[in-house]
């Protein structure tokens, strides 16, 4: 898209692909802050993916980053999902981009990349 978003035609969710999508690290809470008052295109309803939303973009062909060539802006790098551990509701899972690996990590304690999403048309 030219508004600095990709829209997925699969699932019809539209993705933030601006260069703050590849340089905005924070902690969990502060990902779902962002992404909240994101304003991006034209729209404000903007939201943390979760975590199989993240994982439906990851090209497991690619690596160095595992996405889609459609989007310009991506950190090799662990990105937050909105998706809480189920087993531990402190850890938050994180997607892998630069082999589209899966993990959990601390929500309050380290920072990760963002890339926010919204529902599309």
């Amino acid at each position: 898209n030219t508004k600095e978003t990709v829209t997925d035609n699969v699932t019809g969710l539209m993705w933030q692909d601006n260069a703050a999508a590849a340089s905005t690290s924070l902690a969990w809470q502060g990902a779902i802050d962002y992404c909240t008052a994101l304003e991006l295109g034209g729209y404000s309803d903007w939201r943390l993916p979760t975590a199989m939303e993240l994982l439906a973009i990851v090209d497991n062909g690619r690596f160095g980053p595992a996405i889609d060539p459609a989007f310009l802006h991506t950190i090799s790098n662990y990105y937050w999902s909105a998706t809480t551990n189920a087993a531990s509701t402190g850890f938050a899972w994180i997607v892998y981009f630069y082999d589209g690996d899966t993990n959990y990590n601390m929500k309050y304690y380290y920072s990760y990349y963002v890339r926010c999403v919204r529902a599309g048309e």
